[in-house]
């Protein structure tokens, strides 16, 4: 299911969920002519202009007007194109949250928005760029189908996807180059969870590319509970489609390891955490922690201090499963 030798960031190719993004709009756009890409100013930062360069006659440029590409794209999808448009996720959703929720989602119009620059990992660009609330306002719209992909392998595939769904779709995509470690034929599909590793003690429920900080950081919790006695296993699931979620995988792997515990570069209120925390109060009420960014903004860093300094790297976060699980 995963790459050869995943556990070793040395053996793995580093790319960005971005490229993986870029890749998909020109295998859409060789694929079907209705397929239009419109961006604010940021071809390059968001690889549109990779769909540029292959089809310039369907690509729209309209500058710093997030609000306009919105309203504009939804207007192309009533005429029966498909539409994604590309910005910063500060921007769009950030910037035109109320154009998408009126008029591409009130009126259920199958535009796919891609907010690239998400998370902290974003690095010196800062606070003022770094998204960490954008899983929050998208899941709360009706209608619209919210994903975060791990790696460039799967955003490629999620962006496929998203053009053969009839709904507003919204991916989230990061700047920095991070482990391609899932595989073509890693099983992927809109709303289905992948367990990437089995256990019994724990579930760890992650998405988007800290999800291989989480897999490492399951392994070195596992070390440290083994040398100190302590025989425990850990299972992570890939929860890529934050909504619809997995009801189902997510609801089993409760009763199965009667601990939960959900990793995410997003702020801990509202997001993949909270999503899974409302379905179990429901279903399966079990021990849970929610481990991302603690109601605070970014800082500017590069990326692997910033995971250092909001407990995101794979020590800091394997201590935090190491005392969950023995506490």
């Amino acid at each position: 299911m995963l790459q050869e030798n995943f556990l070793d960031i040395s053996k793995l190719e580093l790319q960005a969920t971005r490229d993986g993004y870029g890749k998909g709009l020109v295998e859409l756009g060789e694929k079907n002519k209705n397929v239009v890409v419109l961006c604010a100013d940021l071809s390059e930062s968001t690889r549109s202009l990779w769909f540029k360069e292959k089809f310039p006659d369907r690509f729209l440029e309209l500058g710093v007007a997030e609000q306009n590409m919105a309203l504009v794209a939804s207007g192309l999808a009533a005429c029966g194109k498909i539409p994604f448009i590309s910005s910063y996720a500060m921007f769009s959703p950030g910037r035109n949250w109320e154009q998408i929720r009126t008029t591409i989602c009130y009126n259920n119009q199958p535009v796919k928005i891609a907010g690239a620059h998400a998370g902290v990992s974003v690095g010196p660009d800062g606070a003022t760029h770094q998204a960490i609330e954008d899983i929050a306002i998208m899941r709360v719209i009706p209608n619209i189908i919210v994903v975060n992909p791990c790696d460039s392998i799967e955003a490629q595939k999620a962006t496929v996807a998203a053009a053969s769904i009839n709904k507003p779709f919204y991916i989230r995509l990061a700047r920095f180059n991070s482990p391609v470690f899932t595989k073509e034929d890693t099983p992927f599909k809109i709303g289905k969870a992948e367990i990437f590793k089995e256990g019994k003690d724990l579930t760890i429920i992650s998405s988007g590319p800290i999800l291989y900080n989480a897999i490492l950081a399951s392994y070195e919790a596992e070390k440290k509970l083994s040398k100190e006695g302590k025989d425990v296993s850990i299972k992570v699931l890939n929860c890529h489609t934050i909504k619809p979620l997995d009801k189902e995988i997510i609801i089993n792997c409760a009763q199965e390891t009667k601990r939960i515990i959900t990793i995410e570069e997003h702020q801990v209120n509202g997001g993949l955490g909270g999503a899974v925390a409302e379905l179990l109060s429901q279903e399966f009420p079990v021990k849970m922690k929610i481990i991302g960014i603690n109601d605070r903004f970014g800082e500017s860093g590069e990326p692997g201090e910033l995971y250092e300094n909001f407990g995101l790297s794979v020590n800091k976060l394997s201590e935090q499963i190491k005392n969950f699980l023995i506490s």
